[in-house]
């Protein structure tokens, strides 16, 4: 009975250490979109490399502006090409996959007038990307799980307001940002603080002062601490770029991820994995299948 009991127990704790390695085990983030060369969203969802698939970009909004995505030569929005992008993601849902879709990009100037400007938004996202209704849906019938903030210029104002009008919706709708790892961060920073935003990755490259560069890990790690110290997000992702073309700076090794930062900073209790760009660059390096085992 004794000798029962104690393998009981035994396999009770090898359980639990199971499940609670599971809960802190990273997870992969991947901008698909800007590039008509890297395949499908559904050739993307199927290497199951990732949880998140993040739709890049929604470009145009907000200032009274015909909002518009841009989606580079995956298909044209112009002529309603891009609806057939429904199945797709559909198909990546059915596989646990979580898509959103980023508004603004790297390139362009981004704005909310003001906070009836952002309610404005949010009620076009809702009715023509979540859970809304609208004749006229970018991507067809297809219900997204979120939306991402990508805003890296422009203005710094009603990024909030935009966030807690979507959570108006319900809990539901996952918000994302991808702040640069300069802290706090220019443009979303002051939205970033209202507890809002479920997942954030941060930007750990095109940026010297915070990122990691051959063999010193000070600056990141620094970097890091403040993030996940400082701003009330679920969990918080390592940004980086999928290949050296990714980026203009940045890129670290996968072996250089998997022995040196990923231990130094998946301590924190915030650390939710790496975020990558982009799907194109991660098809030509295979970036992802080489540290998806260590994340």
């Amino acid at each position: 009975m004794a000798l029962k009991s104690a393998i009981s127990i035994t396999f009770l704790c090898l359980a639990l250490l199971a499940l609670a390695n599971g809960s802190n085990a990273g997870k992969i983030a991947i901008y698909w979109g800007q590039n008509g060369n890297e395949g499908t969203l559904a050739e993307a969802c199927a290497t199951e490399n990732y949880a998140y698939v993040i739709i890049a970009f929604l470009p145009t909004f907000g200032n009274g502006q015909t909002p518009m995505i841009n989606l580079a030569g995956h298909c044209d929005p112009y002529s309603n090409g891009c609806t057939g992008l429904s199945s797709d993601i559909k198909s990546c849902q059915a596989k646990g996959i979580k898509v959103l879709l980023s508004l603004g990009g790297g390139a362009g100037s981004y704005s909310i007038a003001s906070t009836q400007d952002a309610s404005q938004v949010a009620t076009y996202l809702w009715n023509n990307f979540l859970g809304g209704k609208s004749s006229s849906r970018p991507l067809g019938p297809a219900i997204l799980d979120g939306i991402d903030f990508d805003i890296e210029g422009g203005s710094n104002q009603h990024w909030g307001d935009l966030a807690r009008f979507l959570k108006g919706y319900g809990k539901q709708v996952m918000i994302s940002a991808a702040p640069q790892c300069p802290f706090p961060d220019a443009w979303i920073g002051n939205a970033l603080t209202t507890g809002l935003f479920d997942l954030v990755w941060v930007q750990f490259y095109n940026n010297p002062p915070c990122q990691y560069s051959s063999g010193a890990i000070t600056n990141l790690e620094d970097a890091w601490k403040q993030w996940t110290t400082a701003i009330p997000a679920n969990k918080i992702f390592l940004g980086l770029p999928a290949s050296p073309q990714a980026a203009g700076s940045g890129f670290i090794l996968a072996s250089d991820l998997t022995s040196k930062v990923l231990p130094a900073i998946r301590t924190s209790s915030k650390y939710g994995g790496v975020m990558l760009w982009s799907r194109y660059y991660d098809l030509q390096s295979g970036y992802s299948s080489s540290i998806k085992n260590y994340v």
